[in-house]
């Protein structure tokens, strides 16, 4: 298929993945615990809501829609930039360790480090960076090796054996820890999305606004980084400078997300290999179509999940894993 082709391809698709946005966005309005129909949706958005149609519409379900929107999409561009740098289709930061990095960060933060409600909000993304960030530069550390440069498979393996460990690190952290504070720490290990005030929103909002045209910007050193190492050094890329700044563009992505959504895994693995089976691997084509499918599907998750099972449903992360999980194990055995 031609570019040309292929570029009206990716519109389509793209107003295709608008259009399941808005429709799960209606739906997820539209049903819960406390109903608001939909003909009156429309009337509450316009201002001419009763008082509880507008608490249950403002104040509960449209925050947590932009919320899991906004997290599904940051973790899907950090799953997109991983599989291109490491040429790996397994890479994804809930699988190789970034997540619990940063979960180890702020269940450290939340537990020992008391601050102010109003800078708790602004400070959870910047601790949770600051967590997957050191995760994942001992990662790269114990994957590169002089002679063969960054080893995808021996990436995979030791961000699994990190994940392991941080897992078993965040167990002992929960076990000193009193048991109001250990309640939130499980729902965070669980992907329960938690932060759903409009704060949350405006503290994710802006790492995405800067992060995501960022991302694009450097689509074609990630399509030569992609390709192989003798590749990039041809044309003049500079290979690990560019790595690691795209590593610390990924790890923003992920702990932008997880700090208000808890450790969400495989969205950041199933989005990009569904827009790549669309739309191809040239990662200008493809990331677009990727942090829209992986919004729309951690709010399909969440919308199922939390109507499935009253009163609280199943957190998000666990339906995301339903899927994820056997994905994952076919493309392991595939590969």
């Amino acid at each position: 298929m031609t570019l040309s082709a292929l570029v009206r391809k990716q519109r389509l698709i793209v107003l295709i993945s608008l259009g399941l946005i808005v429709l799960t966005a209606i739906i997820s309005m539209g049903v819960g615990y406390s109903s608001l129909s939909f003909n009156r949706l429309i009337p509450v958005l316009s201002g001419h809501g009763t008082f509880k149609e507008d608490f249950v519409l403002f104040s509960v379900r449209l925050p947590r829609i932009l919320i899991t929107l906004l997290s599904g999409m940051a973790l899907a561009l950090s799953g997109s930039i991983l599989q291109s740098i490491t040429r790996n289709d397994l890479a994804d930061p809930g699988i190789i360790g970034i997540n619990s990095g940063a979960g180890v960060a702020i269940a450290v933060f939340f537990l020992y480090f008391p601050v102010k409600v109003g800078s708790y909000v602004y400070m959870l993304p910047l601790v949770a960076f600051l967590g997957a960030l050191i995760t994942a530069i001992l990662i790269y550390i114990f994957s590169y090796s002089r002679s063969r440069g960054l080893d995808p498979t021996r990436l995979i393996l030791v961000g699994v054996g990190f994940s392991l460990a941080l897992s078993g690190i965040m167990i002992v952290i929960i076990s000193s820890a009193e048991r109001s504070k250990v309640d939130f720490i499980a729902k965070w290990i669980a992907g329960n999305i938690w932060g759903t005030d409009w704060p949350f929103i405006w503290a994710l909002l802006p790492w995405l606004i800067l992060l995501i045209p960022f991302t694009l910007f450097k689509s074609r050193q990630l399509n030569l980084l992609n390709l192989s190492e003798a590749s990039a050094i041809g044309v003049g890329v500079h290979l690990d400078r560019e790595r690691l700044l795209l590593i610390v563009v990924a790890v923003a992505a992920a702990a932008s997300a997880v700090s208000v959504t808890g450790g969400i895994a495989f969205i950041g693995l199933l989005a990009p290999h569904i827009a790549k089976a669309l739309v191809g691997p040239r990662n200008q084509l493809f990331i677009p179509v990727a942090v829209l499918l992986g919004g729309w599907l951690l709010l399909l998750a969440d919308t199922v999940g939390r109507n499935l099972v009253d009163p609280d449903g199943l957190p998000a992360g666990v339906m995301v894993s339903l899927i994820g999980v056997p994905y994952f194990a076919y493309l392991l055995l595939k590969k």
